[in-house]
């Protein structure tokens, strides 16, 4: 029997600042994304391109997909693979509008189907990244409590599962 689609997680919100200081932050490579859980995203950013968001130090990755389609700055979509839980790749589209308070920045995250365990946790993930990249890009900082969360989760990285290791990612070519 094939998979049954499921519905697809859309976010949305109103960030102000101009669209190419949205873009900006959430194409940046070689530093910490404070609003992404932290972490350091690799990208060639053309479609066919890989895709990754790691730890700092590299050894972990928490995300890898692949490029689709590049119109900056408007859009980025890519497959989407959570290392920490392999599943069959969804999609992630960023979209970009620019609206008179600044930029509507829109999270589409489909091709969910019954074979995904709690897609609903991701909706929530986005909903979470979504509040903090305004955070960042309008007051240039995010809450404490996210700063603490994220200390805390760096201790723990000896005990995340090994399909989130790089070599791991590596050998499953994501």
């Amino acid at each position: 029997m094939s998979p049954s689609s499921l519905p697809d997680h859309v976010c949305s919100i109103i960030i102000h600042v101009p669209v190419d200081d949205v873009w900006s932050e959430i194409t940046k490579t070689g530093s910490v994304q404070r609003p992404l859980y932290n972490t350091v995203l690799d990208i060639d950013l053309e479609p066919g391109g890989k895709l990754r968001y790691a730890s700092p130090d590299g050894k972990r990755v928490f995300v890898a997909g692949e490029v689709l389609e590049v119109d900056a700055p408007r859009l980025l979509k890519h497959t989407y693979i959570f290392a920490m839980k392999p599943e069959p790749a969804t999609v992630v589209t960023w979209q970009l509008e620019e609206v008179a308070e600044g930029t509507k920045v829109t999270i589409t995250h489909a091709g969910w189907t019954d074979e995904h365990t709690a897609p609903e946790k991701h909706e929530a993930g986005w909903t979470e990244i979504l509040g903090l990249l305004k955070s960042e890009l309008e007051f240039g900082d995010i809450p404490t409590k996210t700063k603490v969360i994220y200390w805390m989760q760096g201790l723990f990285m000896f005990a995340l599962p090994k399909t989130t290791k790089a070599e791991y990612v590596d050998e499953q070519g994501w």
